[in-house]
């Protein structure tokens, strides 16, 4: 606190200081101006009586050492009356920057509801307050989602948790347990343990995304999709439901670990979500600018109110998990974060019929910051 309270009155000392040298160099100037023809005026006055006896006299006039004595009388009173000026100015132009330390200070301590509110008249700093008053509803909302996230994060993890611990302390207080008792117990604890580390893989993967990009590679999504699809037509066929894809080129950048997660969680989330005899329609192309990728499926009546609820963490709508296991309320979530760390464009709307259109836009070819 005494090193910021001493660098701004040393802020406040320098900028006095400016000040009043540029009123001092101004007033020095001036005297410089009026006294160099007053100076000339007094060297070629000549030194014998007038040539003709009709001149009228005249007043007695300023000296050449009167003018010099008078000027550096008033170059001496020209330095106070500078040094006030310029520590009046100062703090003048400091006061702004004072009332957006102190409402920042006040913000820091955990306030983020204050804002600065600087109004009028717009000027530098003015958009400076703008600036910080952005940023702090950024930071307000990132810590409100943070504090909701690590909530409903223990909320999953306990329950798994819990049901691990019921389930080893039923098979240790059964007195007849047998081989095929423990081991049936062992065999859902492992199922509960591989549900977590799919939580917790689904939790990195979520955090990850939130970070940001930083690998920037040109990459194909259609080449991506193909993978993605390859891998999980098996267990579409074993649900009853088709996959149709229309791939065209569309060269997009970013990271391909993230980008590959986007596009796995879009595919697995129109599986899981869907009937069976349903279909998923995927498409990449190209229009102008950008490259886009749809992930269309049938699925369950979503009402329109409620989709933009599923891309924040842990949101499902319950009516049609059926108890499912395999949801986590992470997918759609990862997607979105993923979405926002490429400064990629999402739209999702529910169909009339059943189920979502999802569609992602990238900027088309390499990133602005590569070769």
């Amino acid at each position: 606190m005494t090193t910021r309270r001493l660098a701004r009155r040393s802020l406040h000392k320098r900028l006095a200081l400016a000040y009043a040298a540029g009123i001092y160099a101004a007033g020095v100037f001036v005297l410089v101006l009026v006294d160099i023809p007053l100076a000339s005026i007094q060297a070629t006055r000549p030194n014998g009586p007038p040539p003709s006896t009709t001149v009228t006299a005249t007043g007695p006039g300023i000296s050449l050492p009167q003018l010099l004595a008078g000027s550096a009388v008033a170059l001496v009173v020209l330095m106070p009356i500078a040094l006030a000026l310029g520590w009046y100015v100062a703090g003048r132009f400091l006061h702004p920057l004072r009332a957006i330390t102190a409402t920042a200070k006040i913000i820091s301590a955990g306030n983020l509801h204050r804002r600065l509110d600087l109004g009028e008249p717009t000027d530098e700093l003015t958009e400076l307050g703008h600036t910080l008053d952005d940023l702090f509803a950024r930071l307000e909302a990132s810590f409100d989602a943070q504090r909701h996230f690590v909530a409903n994060a223990s909320h999953e993890l306990r329950t798994p948790l819990a049901g691990l611990r019921t389930l080893l302390e039923v098979a240790l207080a059964d007195p007849d347990a047998d081989t095929d008792t423990l081991r049936s117990a062992c065999q859902e604890a492992l199922a509960l343990g591989a549900h977590q580390e799919r939580l917790v893989h689904a939790l990195l993967t979520l955090a990850t995304s939130e970070r940001g990009v930083t690998r920037w590679d040109t990459l194909d999504l259609a080449h991506i999709v193909e993978g993605l699809l390859a891998s999980r037509r098996d267990q579409a066929t074993e649900t009853g439901i088709d996959l149709a894809e229309h791939l065209a080129p569309a060269v997009a950048a970013g990271d391909p670990k993230l980008i590959e997660s986007l596009v796995a969680n879009l595919i697995d989330n129109a599986i899981r979500h869907n009937h069976p005899d349903g279909h998923v329609q995927i498409t990449t192309q190209t229009s102008g600018t950008q490259v886009a990728l749809t992930v269309t499926n049938t699925g369950p009546v979503i009402p329109g109110d409620q989709v933009q609820r599923l891309f924040q963490p842990f949101q499902k709508l319950a009516s049609h998990r059926h108890g499912r296991r395999d949801g986590y309320g992470l997918g759609l979530a990862i997607v979105n974060a993923v979405t926002h760390a490429h400064h990629a464009t999402l739209t999702a709307s529910a169909r009339p019929e059943g189920g979502l259109s999802i569609t992602v836009r990238f900027a088309h070819g390499s990133h602005p910051d590569l070769p």
